[in-house]
């Protein structure tokens, strides 16, 4: 299977509300299919349907225990909602396939429970923390339109800002 092809910062998609999925169906399975040989190969550990040009609300990631461990199976949860979020957090570093070279430590929730629906459309939920659980949270941020840089600080924003620029100016050379 082919991967998709990858949106970047500065395009729109990635910052609307994707819309919930109504249709389980053969596609809807191919779909996240798809999005997880383009997370795998881009060397990813969670994606998001708008960061393939899906305004959608599918996520793949992996079920991940710590950093190292990129050997576990992709979970496929569709239409996910965060129904627990610990007030206990943790800070780590973050990147994003979207905004390739940008990397910040952002603080968020040490666990959480999410509530999803699964490719055949029943109604499931995951609690996790650590890694997982950010990963989770990730996600599902780009689904609400929301990216990791959200969560800096504007001196950290004016770090990253000549990057930001960069890749949202290359988008229009094609």
């Amino acid at each position: 299977m082919k991967p998709l092809e990858l949106r970047f910062y500065g395009e729109t998609i990635l910052r609307k509300t994707a819309e919930p999925v109504a249709k389980f169906d053969d596609e809807l399975r191919k779909f996240a299919e798809a999005m997880i040989v383009t997370m795998r190969d881009e060397r990813g550990i969670g994606l998001a349907a708008p960061q393939v040009g899906e305004s959608i609300q599918v996520i793949v990631a992996l079920r991940m225990e710590d950093g190292d461990d990129i050997e576990v199976p992709a979970e496929v949860l569709v239409n996910p909602k965060v129904v627990f979020a610990s007030k206990e957090t943790w800070s780590y570093e973050e990147g994003c396939l979207c905004i390739p070279g940008v990397s910040a430590s952002v603080i968020r929730p040490r666990e959480v429970e999410v509530e999803y629906q699964d490719l055949e459309g029943n109604v499931r939920r995951v609690r996790s923390d650590k890694f997982f659980a950010r990963i989770l949270l990730h996600e599902i941020d780009h689904l609400n339109g929301v990216l990791f840089i959200d969560y800096l600080s504007s001196a950290q924003k004016s770090l990253i800002k000549p990057k930001l620029k960069q890749i949202s100016q290359s988008l229009h050379l094609f």
